[in-house]
């Protein structure tokens, strides 16, 4: 398990941040970072020896904050902002198909498991819908928030 980035290095924040309990002086479900923010790698450690944590300082948001490597990307590489981030919950605007037939109705409620900032035809996302127990590459255009997520 090798760090993709080091210590100085400029990063990007690709999801909001929110408190998960663990930050002090903070309310459980608070923003900490609001996505896009840039923040340099202050500190590098493991997580249950199976994930890389990042202590990033935001200078701006005068913060020091542990991220996880999938929320982070180098400040040098392209960053495409989407509505919709990793673990947001959302909703199909209309039913999805393949090759003419319904997999998912409309209305159905996802969760994005990937963001895909670079698809054919503008950013699209890898979302689970637990009900029909289906995977699939869904247009950003094709989906709604389950509550307001853009507010973040």
């Amino acid at each position: 398990m090798n760090p993709r980035f080091d210590y100085g290095d400029e990063v990007r924040v690709i999801r909001n941040l929110t408190n998960d309990g663990t930050f002090p002086g903070k309310r459980t479900g608070d923003l900490l970072v609001r996505r896009g923010s840039v923040g340099y790698v202050k500190n590098i450690g493991t997580f249950l020896q199976d994930q890389i944590i990042y202590s990033v300082d935001f200078i701006e948001a005068g913060l020091l904050v542990g991220c996880r490597e999938e929320e982070l990307i180098s400040v040098t590489e392209e960053w495409i902002p989407s509505r919709f981030e990793f673990r947001e919950q959302v909703k199909t605007k209309i039913a999805l198909g393949i090759n003419g037939k319904i997999i998912v109705p409309q209305n159905t409620v996802g969760q994005v498991q990937k963001v895909l900032r670079d698809a054919p035809g503008g950013v699209a996302y890898h979302v689970y819908f637990h009900e029909v127990d289906k995977m699939l590459q869904v247009p950003e255009t094709a989906l709604e928030a389950l509550q307001d997520n853009t507010t973040l």
